[in-house]
């Protein structure tokens, strides 16, 4: 049985990379769908030009906020599973059906992309910081993730029925991880490009890992399931 598939993807100011990305995905026959965090560029018009289905935040509250929107939408419309992926070109669109095979064999509820094993263009401070992340959260987790920041990963709808996330910017990369692993799904993981374009990136290494150690403080009061 093929299992109904979307691509969700937050985007803030990618006019650049974001009708490119979108027609590539659909001419894998998959749906996409584009959250415009509230951009000033034309990312919205360039989403749907590619094909997206496209909502628009009012006001820009961060990645974790536009998946959130994101994740209410496939729910609506009775998506089984969705690939989630970032708009600036981090994440090559020929990579999904690692994804989909991975799915289909059963592997896990939460498929994430592991750039690590060959990082190639991630800058130092960006490698040390992947790292010390990932190492935490999986004892953390209980189980081994080897990239814990990487945006690039399939999520199974129970995952997204039975959780709540509450993060609004990129600590909800690790939200998703602790929260999944609380709740008993399984997470692997699978190689992907590293593709490091630091002119299109909205990520601060410094700011963000501020963001994770104050969700670490947090993980006492998250709920482990609902």
């Amino acid at each position: 049985m093929v299992l109904k598939t979307c691509v969700l993807i937050p985007a803030y100011q990618a006019a650049q990379t974001i009708r490119s990305l979108v027609e590539k995905i659909r001419s894998q026959g998959l749906d996409v769908i584009v959250v415009d965090d509230a951009s000033t560029d034309d990312t919205f018009q360039q989403a749907r030009a590619g094909g997206a289905l496209v909502l628009s935040r009012s006001s820009n509250g961060g990645k974790g906020a536009a998946l959130r929107l994101g994740i209410e939408e496939v729910l609506s419309r009775g998506y089984q599973r969705v690939i989630f992926m970032d708009a600036d070109g981090q994440h090559l669109p020929e990579e999904i059906p690692r994804f989909l095979e991975a799915a289909g064999a059963g592997m896990a509820d939460l498929i994430v992309g592991n750039r690590m094993g060959h990082p190639h263009g991630m800058p130092l401070v960006r490698r040390l910081t992947n790292w010390f992340m990932s190492w935490l959260l999986s004892r953390i987790a209980k189980q081994r993730i080897p990239d814990t920041q990487c945006g690039f990963r399939l999520v199974s709808r129970p995952v997204l029925e039975k959780i709540r996330f509450s993060a609004d910017r990129f600590e909800i990369e690790s939200e998703f991880i602790v929260a999944a692993a609380w709740a008993g799904f399984r997470i692997r993981s699978i190689p992907v490009s590293s593709v490091y374009r630091r002119e299109l990136s909205f990520i601060r290494p410094f700011q963000d890992t501020v963001r994770f150690f104050r969700f670490l403080r947090s993980l006492k009061r998250h709920p482990k399931a609902t």
